[in-house]
């Protein structure tokens, strides 16, 4: 059975031309998400005047979590995200990546109990995202110049099922930027280690427990497209601070994380994140 209800997370952290620009791809879905949470890693105010301003014509619950910014802790915001989701399933998605109209019905197709899924993205040049930054409604296709991985601006339902269960197996390309998971499986293991600040490797480390505790990584291809707006990355050499917890991960076969979402679920059940769209002048809840 597909999943009941859905949540879509999107992190971001002060970019909030690329947040509207997603969150306008969210509310044009052919599947509404039955929520939006925007998990913010410490945006400074036009962030959270953007998310108000949207939620009051926003066809979905939309909510918005956000904590202090202290250097990069995608780890700690993505668990107050998955903490404050209702949905059966969540999608992981980043602030700069723009869904096709498709995005979420594909997830829900690909969604399989034992399981978490991968996505692919689409890159986008400067010059396109650019454009896309002005013309929300805009998408790449497959013969615009200036595209890296062309082959994931291609629909094929078809041959995605079929490759999906020809992937199906052990952790690969793992970027969770365009993930789908069952939330009770992030909650067995306990989400993101929030040991981990700066860029890189929570992502990884969080499926290679995931295939530690028997779930299969589903890799979703032609379906499921999301477009990557074009930006300057947070990182210079592929290295992270974060290698010696995902090498712990690797040798010991743990499966669940000491320092993750529990520490947070007592605090949701107290105070759980508002929809917007109730009261779009409140703050964000900040934890």
């Amino acid at each position: 059975m597909p999943p009941a209800s859905l949540s879509l997370i999107v992190t971001t952290y002060n970019w909030p031309q690329a947040l509207a620009v997603v969150l306008d791809s969210a509310r044009r879905q052919t599947r509404l998400p039955d929520e939006v949470i925007v998990a913010d890693d410490g945006s400074g105010p036009d962030t959270g005047a953007l998310v108000r301003r949207l939620a009051a014509g926003f066809p979905c619950a939309l909510r918005h979590v956000w904590q202090e910014d202290r250097g990069f802790r995608a780890a700690r915001v993505r668990n107050l995200a998955i903490g404050a989701a209702g949905g059966d399933y969540v999608l992981l998605l980043d602030g700069d990546m723009v869904l096709h109209p498709r995005f979420v019905a594909d997830h829900l197709a690909a969604a399989r109990r034992g399981s978490f899924v991968q996505g692919s993205r689409a890159l986008v040049s400067a010059a396109f995202s650019a454009r896309m930054l002005q013309q929300p409604w805009l998408r790449p296709a497959f013969f615009n110049s200036g595209l890296v991985r062309r082959r994931h601006t291609v629909r094929l339902p078809l041959l995605s099922r079929a490759y999906l269960q020809l992937r199906d197996g052990r952790p690969r390309m793992i970027k969770s930027c365009n993930q789908g998971w069952w939330r009770e499986d992030l909650l067995r293991l306990n989400g993101f280690d929030e040991r981990m600040h700066g860029w890189g490797r929570e992502d990884d480390e969080l499926a290679l427990r995931a295939w530690h505790a028997g779930l299969a990584c589903r890799q979703l291809r032609l379906s499921g497209l999301a477009f990557h707006l074009h930006h300057r990355e947070r990182h210079s050499n592929g290295a992270s601070p974060n290698d010696v917890y995902l090498a712990q991960t690797r040798t010991s076969h743990r499966t669940r994380c000491d320092l993750g979402i529990s520490a947070h679920l007592a605090e949701f059940a107290r105070r759980p994140a508002p929809d917007l769209r109730a009261d779009p002048a409140a703050a964000p809840n900040v934890y």
